[in-house]
């Protein structure tokens, strides 16, 4: 079936909202699979900050979550696909970043420790993807935000949320999967 990107976004909003874990990995991961997602592509501007933000208000986190969830999918509209390669900025990490902001109701005249806090989170995600390298691959940026924030979150905040292990089960379906290089690929999906 096609989908359109205002059909990914509905269809991610709504699994989101059934999802009742702390773990913002399993809940990326159970939605990847769904055959609405694509390997690579600008849902995962929704979808990984999705998850997030239903882990951290799952875990006690202070948020409206459906409030928070349209404010988010607002946002990722704007985010071109691509941005990785033509921007320098993995729209992965700008979900998590905005699902933050929108956490701490920042904007771009906040002077408090939240609006450096956000800054801190992104920059620190992106120097990890620096060093790993290219070409894209949504799954593996999708793993490095969305794990990276929960760590940011229990450092910073307190809010605990659950992190499972990440071995991807997606590098199969990715023509450009770069293999040993990926910290999270494993071995016998490209049997």
């Amino acid at each position: 079936m096609e989908y359109t990107m205002k059909d990914k976004y509905r269809l991610i909003k709504e699994q989101i909202l059934i999802q009742t874990s702390t773990d913002p990995i399993k809940i990326v991961k159970s939605i990847m699979h769904q055959d609405f997602i694509s390997i690579h592509g600008p849902e995962h501007h929704f979808l990984d900050g999705a998850a997030f933000l239903v882990a951290y208000k799952n875990a006690g986190g202070d948020v409206v979550l459906e409030e928070a969830l349209n404010e988010l999918m607002e946002r990722a509209q704007t985010m071109p696909g691509a941005m990785c390669g033509f921007w320098g900025v993995c729209g992965s990490t700008s979900s998590v970043g905005a699902s933050l902001a929108i956490i701490h109701k920042t904007g771009p005249l906040t002077d408090n420790d939240y609006y450096k806090d956000n800054m801190e989170y992104t920059s620190s995600v992106i120097k990890k993807m620096s060093k790993i390298g290219g070409p894209r691959c949504c799954k593996r940026n999708a793993f490095l935000s969305v794990s990276s924030g929960v760590e940011f979150v229990y450092k910073k905040y307190g809010i605990k949320m659950e992190a499972s292990e990440i071995k991807c089960e997606f590098s199969k379906f990715n023509k450009q999967c770069i293999g040993e290089r990926c910290p999270f690929h494993n071995n016998y999906n490209n049997r």
